[in-house]
């Protein structure tokens, strides 16, 4: 897995990452599948950033694909989100927030996350005020062929998960002038 990505860290709440291409991307999101808490803990919300195709459909779409949703994963794009069962029995929400035109439109999707264990939400500034809070920030960009990758934790929850996430990988953090 270290041969897929690289990653840097100067402190335990954040890790950067570059990710070489596509197969990168999907350990990176098989990574995150195996890191992630059990599906009766409380909650995850991950807010994805990123232009147009820097990647965080692709991410989603591997880390949704870890956490064993079988079938089609569908972009909600057009949908505002869309929601898979999980092998753990936990359920996943992916909302692509890029379409709405008001964070108040939020309202009437449904959204009262009860049976939700983790959240994936692109375009998240689009919802402020509307979503909950995250536990993990992952910024993504294109950076030449392949993406840079940040990942920030914003709660305990996210400080553990990227903690599990260093182990899992068996990558050594790196001081970030490195």
């Amino acid at each position: 897995m270290s041969d897929d990505f690289a990653m840097n860290s100067d402190v335990a709440s954040e890790l950067r990452l570059h990710l070489a291409d596509a197969d990168a991307t999907d350990a990176l999101g098989a990574a995150l599948a195996a890191a992630r808490a059990p599906a009766n803990a409380p909650a995850l919300h991950v807010h994805l950033h990123g232009d147009l195709g820097a990647g965080k459909s692709t991410l989603a779409r591997a880390l949704l694909r870890a956490l064993g949703v079988q079938g089609a994963i569908r972009s909600p794009t057009y949908t505002l989100v869309e929601r898979y069962p999980l092998a753990d029995g936990g359920e996943a929400w992916h909302l692509d927030l890029y379409r709405i035109g008001d964070a108040g439109e939020l309202e009437f999707l449904g959204l009262d996350g009860g049976e939700a264990s983790l959240w994936l939400i692109e375009w998240p500034e689009r919802g402020r005020g509307w979503l909950p809070p995250a536990d993990l920030r992952i910024d993504l960009a294109v950076d030449g062929a392949g993406r840079s990758v940040r990942l920030a934790a914003a709660s305990a929850g996210g400080r553990a998960w990227l903690a599990a996430l260093a182990a899992a990988t068996g990558i050594e953090p790196v001081a970030a002038d490195s």
